[in-house]
């Protein structure tokens, strides 16, 4: 399944550091991997999209990782209605697949 993450950031200085064991999939829940990254360009916010077997995986991972640096919001994507194309001009993932 999709699960989108979007993260309201309270503590960038903390947040950011913390977040690249996301973004790099360390310690992330067997099966799941973070697949887009888009952050405000002023660091209030931080939208996800994860490939994963459990939404409560990806919010447990989120909290876990992030504490009290960011309020997260995770919630399946209805892939019978999503679509999505590739964003140009973005670089792909460095993000191991699990």
């Amino acid at each position: 399944m999709y699960v989108v993450v979007q993260h309201r950031i309270l503590n960038p200085e903390t947040a950011f550091p913390r977040g690249q064991a996301l973004i790099d999939g360390i310690g992330a829940p067997d099966g799941s991997r973070v697949l887009q990254f888009y952050p405000h360009v002023d660091g209030s916010a931080v939208t996800c999209l994860w490939e994963t077997e459990s939404v409560e995986d990806v919010q447990r991972f989120a909290d876990e990782t992030l504490g009290d640096s960011s309020i997260n919001v995770c919630y399946e994507v209805d892939s019978e209605k999503a679509f999505a194309a590739p964003p140009l001009g973005l670089r792909p993932s460095s993000a191991p697949a699990t």
